[in-house]
């Protein structure tokens, strides 16, 4: 095992909070639970290197602790007690009102929309879309998001923006309906540049196992309906960057697409969260399949949740191009097909449904405040046994080369 250079491990739902120290010297952890009595022996140390020398600041990651503490507790769901502790998280499937469960889980980051946050100093959003990239994850199985924990890793803790940070992350929390169990902030100079950190998610959802969503009922003729993005979402932000940096715009520039607000906070609009609009669909209509629309824009995930043999039809022109992606396509000379593949052009979700429920459906997202738009159909494909494939039609006139 390659030795780490230090870690700090809250564990935000237990009680009594946990720190985990990674000792590089011995290959392994010591688990130490503070107490006024290790508060006192830190005080005796006048001789001699120290962790806080070695760039971790155990005092640091107390604070974080106490910081995070009420953002966790702001999440409380039935099946989860911010009083249970120990050195996991426990939650009570039958207390959440489960039967027969079937358990759902998915784990995910943020990816380069972080760089942006880490620039401008705006992290008070960014963990919003990771929550965001995990429960919707989940649900499109048909499965509740239940709980989550977060990773956080830096170079040095800073317990400000460790709270800004993990104050989104309870905030997505609370917009998918799921806990905040646990996580660990380590801290590791030498790994992670001064200033730099990252992300990751994990979600653990469940569905009654007679409710669960596989797609494998898809059928041609089944309509596609298409749930509207709040913008970029968490993909592709590495081209974005690109786009950016060849403009020589700033990131407190006014954004071209936008111009009441800067560049940055333009392109760092949350993730859309769809678990309380789905799941409130699903109550009153039976939805074969959703699609979360992330790596791979429209062309590379709608096929993921369809069998063999069929084609997801859609029309590029059933529904508004979204400024930031036509500003984006344009700035970067970005084809039509590649936009289809790296973006989700204005779709964050994808829904398939029996014909003579589509309206239905779409009338059930409208009440739970979700623009839907019909953009397309399933067809047969050539071949019974091919592989599941999208086809995007008329995206040369939705999304011209110039506008």
């Amino acid at each position: 095992m390659a030795k780490q250079a230090g870690a700090i491990r809250p564990s935000v739902i237990a009680n009594p909070f946990e720190i985990v120290i990674f000792c590089p010297e011995r290959q392994r952890r010591r688990r130490l639970v503070r107490s006024a009595a290790y508060r006192s022996s830190e005080d005796t140390i006048n001789s001699g290197q120290t962790y806080k020398d070695a760039g971790v600041d155990i005092a640091a990651g107390d604070a974080l602790v106490e910081a995070i503490k009420p953002l966790a507790a702001s999440t409380r769901r039935p099946g989860a007690d911010a009083a249970l502790g120990g050195f996991g998280a426990l939650f009570d499937l039958k207390a959440a009102g489960f039967r027969d469960p079937v358990l759902v889980a998915s784990t995910d980051g943020v990816g380069t929309k972080l760089k942006i946050a880490i620039e401008t100093g705006r992290h008070e959003a960014i963990g919003i879309d990771l929550v965001a990239m995990c429960v919707n994850d989940i649900v499109v199985q048909g499965a509740e998001p239940l709980f989550f924990l977060d990773y956080f890793a830096t170079a040095r803790l800073d317990p400000v923006l460790g709270a800004a940070v993990v104050a989104g992350i309870a905030e997505g929390c609370r917009q998918a309906g799921c806990a905040l169990v646990g996580g660990e902030s380590a801290e590791m100079p030498g790994l992670y540049a001064t200033g730099d950190y990252d992300l990751a998610g994990f979600a653990v959802g469940a569905a009654e196992r007679e409710h669960l969503i596989t797609g494998a009922n898809v059928v041609a003729g089944d309509v596609l309906l298409g749930l509207g993005s709040t913008g970029v979402h968490s993909n592709g932000f590495s081209l974005v960057r690109r786009i950016k940096a060849q403009t020589g715009l700033g990131w407190d520039a006014p954004a071209p697409f936008a111009p009441d607000v800067s560049l940055a906070d333009a392109f760092l609009t949350p993730t859309r969260i769809y678990v309380r609009s789905c799941l409130a669909a699903l109550a009153q209509v039976r939805l074969k399949a959703l699609a979360h629309i992330t790596g791979g824009g429209l062309s590379l995930n709608v096929p993921r949740v369809i069998p063999k043999g069929l084609v997801a039809e859609i029309d590029a022109r059933r529904w508004p191009e979204p400024a930031v992606f036509a500003w984006l396509r344009r700035e970067g000379h970005i084809a039509p097909a590649e936009m289809a593949r790296t973006f989700n052009c204005g779709i964050g979700m994808v829904v398939a449904v029996a014909a003579e429920q589509a309206a239905a459906a779409a009338a059930a997202f409208t009440a739970a405040d979700e623009p839907v738009f019909e953009i397309g159909r399933i067809r047969a494909g050539r071949e019974a046994e091919a592989p599941a494939e999208a086809e995007i039609l008329g995206m040369e006139e939705a999304w011209p080369a110039s506008r």
